[in-house]
């Protein structure tokens, strides 16, 4: 019973210590999520990106995709919307299909996928269902390389750990790097990945200051603020 008290008692002095702005380099901000995470589940580590954009600016929007090196750690279900049926389901593709497949969607509204690709002459026959799939962040787009004759070579690559990211309305990009039960190494080599995409998705009319803050956090744990460099 008293390892428990000694337990919540450590929790608690280093989460006060959290909190008073200080900022870690990425190494001890990696190993302190670690730590901290009670979790009895395998928490998601999870980095928050605050920008210097106008969000309101359409020139000014971030949203672009990116292959970590070592995954997220998540099973990412693909929705395919392509004729290519054979080869989709072959590169991992958890759903497939072309009219038949909107044509559900759109009778039972249900989305059950984190994802879906297409290819571009299958974007008309989206239209249909725009309104759902654009509602839930679903809808397939150019911008984030989901929309393209390459569909077996990309269904590939998100089941291995492509992700899509975007701003906010509030200026702010949130994006999962992987488990807690990553090796540290790992996580580090995902944040720097996901840190240069960030870097290069900066808008031309982007002034002053580009990245405001940095804060990385397991799920249900504490943000811990990162030195920028």
């Amino acid at each position: 019973m008293s390892n428990k008290k000694e337990e919540k008692k450590e929790i608690k002095k280093s989460s006060v210590i959290l909190e008073k702005n200080q900022k870690y380099s990425i190494d001890e901000a990696l190993e302190l999520c670690q730590k901290l995470s009670k979790t009895k589940f395998d928490a998601s580590v999870e980095v928050h990106f605050r920008l210097g954009i106008d969000p309101k600016k359409g020139d000014q929007q971030i949203r672009s995709a990116i292959s970590l090196p070592h995954g997220t750690g998540k099973d990412i279900k693909v929705a395919a919307f392509t004729d290519k049926e054979k080869e989709a389901k072959e590169a991992g593709a958890d759903l497939v299909g072309s009219e038949e497949l909107i044509a559900k969607i759109k009778k039972t509204e249900k989305t059950d996928f984190d994802v879906a690709v297409a290819e571009p002459a299958m974007m008309k026959n989206l239209g249909k269902i725009a309104k759902i799939l654009g509602t839930r962040g679903l809808m397939p787009s150019p911008k984030n390389e989901t929309v393209t004759d390459k569909i077996v070579e990309t269904i590939k690559e998100l089941k291995r750990g492509k992700i899509s990211f975007k701003n906010d309305n509030t200026s702010n990009v949130h994006v999962i790097i992987g488990k807690i039960s990553f090796k540290k190494d790992a996580l580090l080599d995902n944040y720097r990945t996901m840190l240069d995409a960030i870097k290069k998705a900066k808008p031309a009319g982007a002034k002053g200051i580009y990245i405001k803050n940095i804060s990385i956090n397991s799920t249900m744990g504490s943000g811990i603020k990162v030195v920028i460099d």
